[in-house]
């Protein structure tokens, strides 16, 4: 059996990292940390953000609210605080189905 190099998972993401990958402004990462209750990253000594693979989660979870569903920070609070495993259950059935679609096209354009 040949070695494989496990893929390593970063344990913290700077906060400019963080709003690489949701394509959203840093200011507007900072917001959501101030609104949602559920956010709450790490600071080091210097006061920068740190974000930890479950603020990750929970970021991907508001995107997916405020910015998929379209909807307002307030509905988005009472969703979370009434449906948060249906929320969770919801966006990995988006995300499984997101990744099959990307494989899928790209099986397309390799036979073209």
């Amino acid at each position: 059996m040949p070695y494989r190099e496990k893929r390593t998972e970063k344990l913290f993401y700077q906060i400019g990292e963080v709003s690489e990958m949701f394509s959203e402004p840093v200011s507007t990462i900072r917001f959501w940390e101030k609104e949602f209750d559920i956010l709450r990253p790490k600071k080091n000594n210097k006061g920068n953000r740190l974000f930890m693979q479950e603020d990750i989660k929970n970021l991907r979870l508001i995107h997916h609210l405020l910015r998929e569903r379209g909807m307002t920070i307030e509905g988005a609070k009472r969703y979370l605080k009434h449906n948060r495993e249906e929320t969770d259950y919801r966006l990995e059935i988006a995300d499984s189905l997101r990744n099959i679609r990307e494989m899928l096209v790209s099986i397309r354009d390799e036979i073209k």
